[in-house]
């Protein structure tokens, strides 16, 4: 029962309406009993040839406003404990949301989506139902049980109450032993789901890459092979699951086995009346309920101890990167310096950056090109804060980009990456998704200097055409300029283009560039790129070659040197002359 103990922070929140949902329970619990004590009230009288139509009225009467007030306070606890039961999914699926916003990319390279995504649906069903149904049977078993076997042993005869009880410490030792495996089987199954959850987001958002690679059969077969893991593992869990009933009915059985056996000694000998066994054996039947609910509330509660327990160690993960005490709330301008010694990300031995120190006057435009893997990316992710774990320092306005808030320091830079992401929403809506207040006017603005305007227009719905997930419906030209245009919603200090002009014509990429250099006056713009025609028009080009730099200067300056720079130019030449078909 540890889980209730783990919850109490949410129970006392709700203080007010659990404790009046649990006094309704009680009195719902007390009325219960009624009906077996009349019974056999009613059946000593019609046994002694007395009853009356009045005696039999009244009790009759007492019966059904027991009825109807129970009906109504049943009622009313569901909305009280079911209801609170609701909002803890709601707090804690809240909680969940706004860590996974708070965590760094080394969080989500650790972790699967499909794994986190069964902590936000599966795990917290779990826990919601062992905040309500969980709390309702632990309450009501107890409840009940002890109010019908006080009214046994007082109302009826105190001796056989003891003896049809005498098994219960059996039933109460493998319910506890079945809990103990529950616990543990269920924990595989929530992982087996996990993994089964994130096979099925990966199939399906790379579904083109399967079709054409023609691998449906066996991304079937991979599917099913998880699938069948998920039922084996639950499986397992319905094994232990299904002991609870049996043992729980065997010795109930051996309780009635007792109360006809030593109830009918006692009627014989004098002790009790006919009507006293039948209310006897009338209430045992009350008692099941609380017997096999008990075996049910272990089931809830160690369900829901395992998925709280995995909730609790995803939300106990502290934020990689945060705000130093007294960091700067402004938006910084500026200078941008680098003076970097060395950077490896988590778990590689291996240096992904060393020796990197340029600097970047406002208003300057830097390129960096290189090979894939060569850092050109690494540099960018620093700068934006996804990692603070690097020696050296990285100033923006001469001063540490740590030592400014992560939001405002963020909010300065408009960065659009190589992989572009769309959300399930319009166009316009894409493009304002950093300033959802803006205006269609400067949605069209921002659209045109991307150069997607004219594309946008010949949408089915224009600006307001619902793009599908991730933009599945658009091409990658496409989708690579409005994430442009999104960028420059934010009418950013600093733009950061990287390798985001690879999917259009040079024509077009270009007249973007050409639009970014007459309307980014006195802004800052960064550009990595493989295609070198997107950035010798920089004030600086950094050549990256093994996490460090090989050569640093303007596309003049580089060329005249011939190194490696040169090299990736003569070569870039060659293949569009290539292209042209061999054409001088």
């Amino acid at each position: 029962m540890r889980v209730f103990i783990e919850l109490g922070w949410f129970f006392n929140e709700r203080k007010k309406q659990y404790a009046l949902g649990i006094f309704m329970l009680l009195i719902v619990a007390f009325l219960g009993i009624l009906p077996p004590r009349i019974i056999g009230f009613v059946v000593d009288e019609i046994s002694r040839g007395t009853l009356t139509a009045g005696y039999l009225i009244k009790w009759l009467a007492v019966l059904a406003g027991a009825a109807l007030l129970m009906y109504v306070l049943r009622y009313a606890w569901r909305l009280m404990i079911f209801g609170s039961s609701i909002l803890l999914a709601r707090n804690l699926r809240e909680q969940l949301f706004r860590h996974f916003t708070q965590m760094s990319p080394a969080f989500y390279q650790k972790r699967r989506v499909g794994d986190l995504m069964a902590h936000a649906t599966n795990d917290l069903q779990a826990v919601q139902q062992t905040a309500g149904a969980g709390v309702l049977t632990l309450v009501d078993s107890i409840a009940t049980g002890g109010f019908v076997i006080a009214a046994m042993a007082i109302t009826v005869n105190w001796k056989l109450t003891l003896i049809v009880l005498l098994p219960l410490p059996l039933m109460a030792y493998m319910t506890n032993y079945y809990g103990k495996l529950l616990h543990k089987r269920f924990h595989g199954a929530q992982e087996a789901f996990s993994g089964l959850n994130d096979k099925t987001q990966e199939s399906i958002s790379g579904m083109k890459v399967i079709k054409t690679f023609g691998q449906e059969k066996e991304d079937v077969e991979d599917f099913k092979r998880l699938s069948e893991k998920v039922v084996a593992e639950n499986i397992q869990v319905a094994k232990v699951d299904s002991l609870f009933d049996p043992t729980i009915s065997a010795i109930i059985g051996v309780c009635y086995m007792l109360a006809i056996g030593f109830g009918s000694y006692f009627v014989v000998s004098g002790e009790m009346t006919i009507g006293d066994l039948v209310a006897f054996t009338a209430y045992l039947g009350l008692l099941v309920w609380p017997m096999l609910a008990f075996g049910w509330l272990f089931n809830i509660v160690e369900r829901g101890r395992a998925s709280y327990d995995r909730i609790r160690g995803l939300l106990a993960v502290e934020p990689e990167i945060e705000d130093r005490l007294g960091a700067l709330d402004r938006r910084p301008s500026g200078d941008i310096s680098f003076s970097l010694e060395k950077f490896q990300f988590t778990g590689d031995e291996r240096a992904a950056l060393r020796d990197i120190h340029f600097t970047i006057k406002r208003g300057e435009t830097l390129g960096i090109a290189g090979k894939t893997g060569s850092g050109k990316s690494a540099i960018l992710r620093l700068l934006l804060r996804e990692f603070d774990n690097y020696e050296g320092t990285i100033t923006y306005d001469g001063i540490s980009i740590n030592d400014y808030k992560k939001q405002r320091l963020r909010e300065a830079i408009g960065y659009v990456p190589q992989d572009h992401f769309l959300f399930s929403a319009t166009v316009a809506g894409n493009i304002a998704f950093a300033r959802p207040e803006a205006s269609m006017d400067e949605i069209h603005q921002a659209a045109k200097l991307a150069h997607i305007h004219e594309d946008i227009l010949q949408f089915s719905d224009g600006y307001d055409t619902v793009v599908g997930e991730r933009g599945v419906s658009l091409s990658g030209g496409q989708k690579q300029r409005i994430s442009i245009a999104r960028a420059l919603m934010m009418q950013p200090e600093l733009l950061i283009l990287d390798d985001s002009l690879s999917a259009v014509d040079a024509k077009t990429e270009e007249a973007i560039l050409d639009s970014l250099k007459k309307m980014r006056t006195g802004e800052t713009t960064i550009i990595t790129s493989h295609r070198l025609s997107a950035i010798q028009h920089a004030h600086q080009i950094l050549v990256m070659e093994n996490g460090t730099v090989a050569e640093i200067g303007t596309h003049e300056e580089l060329m005249r040197k011939k190194g490696r720079y040169y090299e990736m130019y003569e070569l870039q030449k060659l293949e569009e002359l290539v292209e042209k078909g061999g054409e001088a």
